[in-house]
């Protein structure tokens, strides 16, 4: 049975019961270990924070730039010229380019180490969105979003990969989640500063839309210089942990988490990876996920316009569903982690989400204040349940290589994919009634994500099970 044999571990040469599937018992974290955790999330979570908060500004702000001024003519969808289909295949084409280039970009940070690839990953991005404010047609903005989507596509796999070097399977929800809300921050600033660049129309002989790419991109540019020289690689080779600090960084990890040392992907790996079949119902799981995820983080300004708010007032309405978002996010994963729940976690907060999206749907389309509560509600519940799914994943992976193909694939096959078709489901045509279809769909598929989610959990209880039944030594169970 598949579930019983051996496989070969190639990274150390040995083999390993139950197919390497396993947990081992946790043992009681010692005051030193919590020491050193605390100096490793000083140092590597809220940089890692910071760096994808300036990368979701960047690529959301198109969602500001297109209502931004639009009462006078000077917004981006009159002065390129773009109409509301083209404007949703400059969407897409980004997202077209993120499913490319995310499994190559994990494998290149493993190869040229983690601080060299974000750091130039980052200027080339910030580089980029400064360049959007220089764009005339529905060519230029759609050849510009394509380009972004290439150098922004490694990022959050690629954070969520390097976790695993550092923070043990039970400390990684919390952490994703720290990263991963400031998505949410960047929502909630993203609109306030969009409203208070929207101020700045014709300053300079350039339209507001264009000061805020000019203006958003520069701070990720400057930024790139100190994730160089400040973000660390590995805990082998960090020198500002003391020596004992190491050691035990290393140590701590020496039953789960990636290695510095190992080699990079092999084509062993890649099969291993490829054909294990649990791995795509967490896949099939992030696609429901990323689609509401999508239709939020593009269309929140237009949703908000379609209840009553306008211009620059629409943009400041943004900001509340993201702050709430950011608090439920961080509890949720605390929680996740804390209780070994993920999968149920992550189901709870997906049928909230659901219900949120549910009553948007069936409530009048004037019925402006009760849809802007579901709003809060939905945006929570959605956001919320993405980082336990993550840690969930990277939790029951087990080697260097494969946990970093696995991230990306389930990024890059299932969120991927998911958010184009998030681009397509808030249709223009249907702002006066509400937006339904996109509230209908971003509901059935958060049903989807919470049964997928107990399915998953169920078979991860049967497999425990038989492993426990089959005993040994240094055995590690799968995680909830």
């Amino acid at each position: 049975m598949a579930d019983q044999k051996s496989v070969l571990d190639v990274e150390s040469g040995k083999e390993d019961v139950a197919a390497t599937v396993a947990q081992y018992e946790d043992a009681p974290i010692t005051e030193a270990e919590k020491a050193l955790r605390w100096k490793q999330d000083m140092r590597i979570v809220p940089l890692s924070a910071g760096i994808y908060f300036l990368c979701y500004l960047d690529r959301s702000n198109i969602g500001n730039a297109k209502i931004m001024n639009a009462s006078t003519g000077d917004d981006l969808m009159t002065q390129t010229g773009m109409t509301n289909f083209q404007y949703t295949i400059s969407l897409m084409i980004f997202l077209v380019a993120y499913g490319l280039f995310e499994v190559p970009s994990n494998i290149l940070l493993k190869k040229l180490r983690p601080s060299r690839w974000i750091a130039f990953l980052m200027f080339s991005w910030g580089a980029l969105t400064i360049g959007l404010g220089g764009v005339h047609s529905y060519a230029s903005v759609t050849v510009v979003r394509f380009l972004l989507g290439v150098f922004e596509a490694g990022l959050f796999p690629g954070l969520v990969y390097y976790l695993t070097f550092w923070y043990k399977t039970e400390e990684r929800s919390i952490r994703v989640a720290f990263i991963l809300a400031s998505a949410t921050l960047a929502g909630a600033f993203g609109g306030a500063i969009a409203y208070g660049i929207g101020h700045m129309n014709r300053a300079g002989g350039l339209s507001a839309w264009r000061w805020l790419f000019i203006i958003e991109g520069i701070p990720s540019c400057l930024s790139s210089f100190l994730v160089w020289f400040l973000l660390p690689d590995y805990p082998e080779d960090a020198k500002w942990l003391t020596t004992q600090e190491r050691d035990l960084a290393v140590q701590r990890l020496h039953l789960e988490g990636s290695k510095g040392h190992h080699k990079a992907m092999s084509w062993l790996d890649a099969k291993a990876t490829l054909m294990d079949w649990r791995l795509w119902g967490h896949y099939v799981v992030y696609f429901g996920i990323s689609v509401p995820f999508s239709s939020l983080s593009l269309f929140t300004p237009s949703i908000t316009a379609g209840l009553g708010y306008t211009d620059l007032r629409a943009q400041l309405m943004t900001v509340p569903p993201y702050a709430v978002a950011y608090v439920v996010s961080i509890l949720t994963s605390w929680s996740a982690d804390h209780f070994n729940a993920r999968g149920l976690h992550s189901a709870a907060m997906a049928t909230i989400g659901a219900v949120g999206f549910l009553a948007s749907a069936v409530l009048p389309a004037d019925a402006y204040a009760p849809r802007y509560g579901c709003l809060i509600v939905a945006a929570s519940g959605a956001f919320a349940c993405i980082p336990p799914l993550l840690g969930w994943l990277s939790s029951n992976i087990f080697s260097t290589a494969s946990v970093g193909l696995a991230i990306a694939l389930n990024i890059g096959l299932g969120g991927a994919p998911g958010q184009i078709v998030g681009v397509w489901t808030y249709k223009a045509n249907e702002a006066k009634k509400g937006y339904p279809t996109g509230h209908w769909t971003n509901a059935a598929l958060l049903f989807m994500v919470a049964v997928g989610c107990v399915i998953l959990r169920l078979y991860y209880a049967r497999r425990n099970k038989k492993i426990l039944s089959a005993g040994g030594e240094d055995i590690r169970l799968f995680k909830y």
